[in-house]
């Protein structure tokens, strides 16, 4: 994908979160490049500082937790319109606890923490809409916790279904059962159980 589709893309994006004005806009879309990754390719690895902010053009990635005795936990999928990285880290500039790898060859524009950073401290719009798209975030990941906790398996299939329905041709199931917190082999019941 081209800049300039990439930048409508990404415009697109920003004023359904919080429009910004001309100037800062022209300001924000300035620190944006092209990136592409392959497929399986760690972007960020845990214990390493988040560099980047992504908007993710083209590909599926995911933020994921690995711990001591080797279990894996999915926490987010990322894919087109929307930004991506470890967001807690980059904001914080603290060591990431998770890892960040594309599922499939990816394409980005990514923001250097650094000049995001400067934008936000000088340009009080950009930092509204940085804040009201975390805030969105937090808001999907708390939601995700009660489905987590409260929901049996079939729920949290049919909630994710109904969130993303088109999840099920972008990621391989595995991961999705991950996601889900469930077995891959009550995963693969559920796909032939649940009507789609």
């Amino acid at each position: 994908m081209n800049t300039p589709e990439a930048l409508d893309a990404l415009k697109k994006l920003v004023e359904a979160i919080s429009p910004l004005p001309a100037e800062d806009w022209e300001a924000f879309s300035a620190i944006w490049q092209p990136c592409a990754a392959k497929r399986k390719e760690v972007l960020t690895l845990a214990g390493n500082r988040e560099k980047y902010l992504y908007f993710i053009l083209k590909g599926v990635q995911r933020v994921y937790y690995f711990d001591q005795q080797g279990r894996e936990a999915t926490l987010v999928f990322t894919y087109p319109p929307s930004f991506g990285g470890v967001l807690d880290a980059l904001m914080l500039q603290t060591p990431a606890r998770y890892h960040y790898e594309t599922l499939t060859q990816s394409a980005f524009l990514r923001a250097p923490h650094g000049e995001l950073q400067a934008l936000m401290e000088g340009r009080p719009a950009v930092q509204a809409m940085i804040r009201q798209g975390i805030t969105h975030a937090l808001s999907g990941l708390l939601e995700r916790l009660v489905e987590l906790q409260c929901y049996s398996s079939e729920e949290k299939f049919r909630k994710l279904l109904g969130r993303s329905p088109h999840i099920l041709q972008l990621v391989p199931h595995k991961y999705l059962a991950n996601y889900l917190g469930i077995e891959a082999t009550n995963f693969s019941k559920l796909l032939n159980k649940v009507k789609l």
